[in-house]
């Protein structure tokens, strides 16, 4: 018999059946080895490094804005989530089933704010991330891969929040991407106005404009281009480049070092 009873001798071949050792690789015991084994046999803790270096976590240094971005993004989805159980993308409902989400739906403004504030602070922290990685030359080689992941993701967050203006169908949504929209017109070969447009054949009936807005004006079309954009398209898009960007910092030694 175990010396440690029937309870150990129960622990010992649990731990050592195969049906265990299907889901867990390695022991529960807590050594450098096995948190290593851990990490790297993980599908979520195997994008971070198995080891961080000592200054890494350290507020002073990374001023947590890569993590912050990483949590309003998680807070966006919820909430977007959420939302969509109270919308409909289409001209007719899209203003009204905002208000009344504000007005009769409990913790409904509480809702919509977390959303539309978490966005505003979204893109606030990924610009404050990219200012940091560029002051402590964390963009520097090995990681140039990474400092353009982290640009394209960039141009994205603020793609979401583009898209996600016109969903509320008001007058400021409504104006915002119409001023952006007919700025798309003069877009090299892509718009009708810009350089090497026409020479592309490029007119006002198939040019990016026309591609983002589904027709020729801010209309019903637009409204739902933007909603499958903003709720489905883009976050997924995103999703796919932040796993990409984790890896890559795993892959390149972890957190970059000091100056």
């Amino acid at each position: 018999m175990n010396k440690k009873g029937i309870p150990g001798a129960i622990k010992h071949t649990i731990a050592n059946s195969q049906i265990w050792r299907s889901f867990f690789r390695h022991s529960l015991e807590d050594t450098p080895k096995t948190r290593m084994q851990t990490i790297i046999g993980n599908v979520f803790l195997h994008l971070h490094p198995a080891k961080v270096k000592r200054h890494a976590p350290l507020f002073k240094f990374t001023w947590c804005m890569g993590g912050i971005t990483f949590f309003t993004f998680l807070v966006l989805a919820i909430t977007g989530v959420f939302l969509m159980f109270y919308y409909h993308p289409n001209v007719r409902d899209a203003y009204w089933d905002m208000k009344g989400l504000e007005n009769h739906v409990p913790f409904g403004l509480l809702l919509r704010n977390l959303h539309r504030w978490g966005a505003h602070l979204m893109v606030i922290t990924v610009w404050f991330h990219m200012f940091r990685v560029f002051m402590t030359g964390s963009y520097k080689p090995p990681r140039e891969f990474n400092w353009v992941i982290g640009v394209v993701l960039l141009v994205f967050t603020l793609l979401l929040s583009f898209t996600g203006y016109l969903l509320p169908w008001d007058q400021l949504g409504f104006w915002a991407v119409t001023v952006g929209t007919n700025m798309a017109r003069s877009t090299p070969a892509l718009g009708h106005e810009g350089p090497f447009g026409e020479l592309l054949g490029m007119t006002a009936y198939n040019d990016i404009r026309f591609a983002l807005l589904g027709g020729s004006m801010v209309g019903g079309n637009a409204l739902l281009r933007a909603y499958i954009w903003h709720c489905i398209g883009l976050p997924l898009i995103v999703s796919i480049f932040l796993i990409v960007h984790f890896w890559r910092i795993r892959k390149d030694g972890g957190i970059s070092g000091k100056l």
